[in-house]
């Protein structure tokens, strides 16, 4: 017997049960030209104990893909320099690269045709940035991952 809070918030002694939250270490990779945004989400998702790699634009991140790179995830931004996230999508895609990744966009690209032009290039989700506090991104992520 341990002193543990129940559901009420009452100290009281009882059994307690820990429940997982996530079964493995999910691997991830961020990509944003923002590297202050880039650490910001990586301190993040570390922090939930997931496995974390990340790429200062859409050329680097293809190299990773195609150097072998394996991620659960891939959290993509769209405006970035030389290769947008859209164009880097549709080389994804189109190289039949990253089978197994869920892509999401994680951009402050807010508008309809955004968002239409990213879930048809086959994206499993949209978040804009400025909606969602980052720790409300690894939430999010997170419940895509329980899916």
């Amino acid at each position: 017997m341990k002193n543990t809070l129940n559901f009420r918030g009452c100290l009281k002694s009882c059994r307690y049960v820990k429940i997982k939250v996530m079964d493995k270490k999910y691997k991830i990779l961020i990509i944003d030209d923002d590297r202050l945004l880039l650490d910001m989400y990586a301190t993040k998702f570390k922090e939930e104990k997931f496995d974390v790699d990340i790429a200062v634009g859409a050329k680097e991140a293809l190299d990773k893909i195609k150097n072998g790179a394996s991620p659960d995830i891939i959290l993509l931004d769209i405006v970035m320099p030389g290769m947008d996230g859209f164009e880097l999508m549709a080389e994804i895609k189109k190289e039949n690269l990253a089978k197994d990744s869920k892509i999401i966009f994680l951009t402050n690209l807010g508008q309809k045709e955004d968002i239409n032009k990213g879930m048809s290039l086959g994206a499993l989700d949209y978040i804009i940035k400025a909606y969602f506090t980052p720790s409300e991104v690894v939430n999010k992520i997170k419940d895509i991952l329980k899916k």
